[in-house]
């Protein structure tokens, strides 16, 4: 199959979600959306097993949030333990599953946006913290600084009282395994985005990044602008794939920016970047909101884990692109 061939069947998948989420202009009193991340997540590499473990454990993770927003709970809050559910199961290409580094280890990139006030906080090559969404936020919340990296982003999480943990607790054979095989896994990221009931946004990224990952390298979840974006003017987004692209094409921003200064909807300016990241040969998807708490999940992989919730209705699960 050519590129040409890949890409389109890309597009025609994002229309076909667009159409299954129904993009609609309405607004709700709150409203969140997760994703676990977007690869090769095809039926017929998926057992019945797996894959009612991925959509038991979406639920729950979405249930988490929307009893918090529910509450009165800021998108914030939501955000914060939505992200830690995902990042404490082994499911998931965050926290407890990270994935392995060339060397063997495990470090762990987290950032996380209110967009009520555009503050923003993030932690990168992080080997300690047993939930670094949570590193995020205190960077965001305690600091003047935008984000942390490597020993100091340990040294700073343990001083502000969060978890620690002995490396030794993000091993997992599967991860292992994949690594050994040096099998890069193009999905497992985790990602939130939020609408509450005060009409704040906010959104979060986390994840353990590449499979065999060399020389100190980090992708685009910990970076604002690329992996992660929320401003209450516009929309919230979290992005999942292929970190370089999402980088160079400053993804999670574009969403915003089409909005605001072409007059995009959120479905729009979602499937707008996306096609853009096909165009320049880069794989993935984003999670989007605006402050409506309308939502777009537009991706060109053959799946992403992703679902999401709003006020006064049942929790909706997808895996797969059709």
């Amino acid at each position: 199959m050519d590129l040409k061939t890949k890409i389109t069947l890309g597009l025609m998948g994002i229309i076909v979600f667009a159409i299954l989420t129904g993009s609609k202009d309405e607004s709700v009193e709150f409203s969140i959306a997760i994703h676990g991340g977007a690869g090769t997540i095809t039926r017929k590499n998926m057992t019945p097993g797996k894959e009612n473990a991925y959509r038991s454990k979406l639920k729950e993770t979405l249930n988490v949030g929307y009893s918090i927003l529910n509450k009165g709970g800021t998108s914030l809050d939501a955000v914060e333990a939505t992200i830690r559910i995902m990042e404490n199961s082994e499911l998931f290409n965050a926290g407890k599953g990270a994935v392995f580094t060339n060397a063997g280890t495990n470090e762990l990139d987290a950032s996380i946006m209110d967009g009520r006030n555009l503050k923003a906080g993030a932690v990168a090559r992080v080997k300690t913290v047993k939930n670094p969404i949570s590193a995020a936020r205190k960077v965001m919340e305690e600091t003047w600084h935008v984000m942390l990296s490597g020993d100091g982003a340990d040294k700073f999480a343990k001083e502000q009282g969060l978890d620690i943990v002995d490396p030794n607790y993000f091993y997992t054979q599967r991860r292992w395994d994949s690594l050994k095989k040096i099998q890069v896994e193009k999905h497992g990221t985790v990602g939130c985005v939020a609408l509450d009931k005060h009409g704040n946004l906010a959104a979060g990224t986390s994840t353990g990044g590449l499979t065999n990952k060399r020389w100190g390298r980090v992708g685009d979840s910990p970076i604002i602008g690329a992996g992660t974006y929320a401003n209450n003017q516009t929309c919230a987004v979290s992005g999942t794939g292929q970190g370089e692209y999402f980088i160079r094409g400053n993804v999670a921003y574009d969403v915003s920016a089409i909005m605001e200064y072409k007059g995009k909807s959120v479905g729009e300016a979602a499937q707008n970047v996306i096609r853009k990241l096909s165009d320049k040969g880069g794989n993935g998807g984003i999670i989007t909101m605006d402050s409506k708490g309308n939502i777009s999940m537009p991706f060109n992989t053959a799946g992403m884990y992703r679902g999401f919730r709003k006020a006064g209705q049942a929790p909706e699960i997808f895996i797969y692109k059709n």
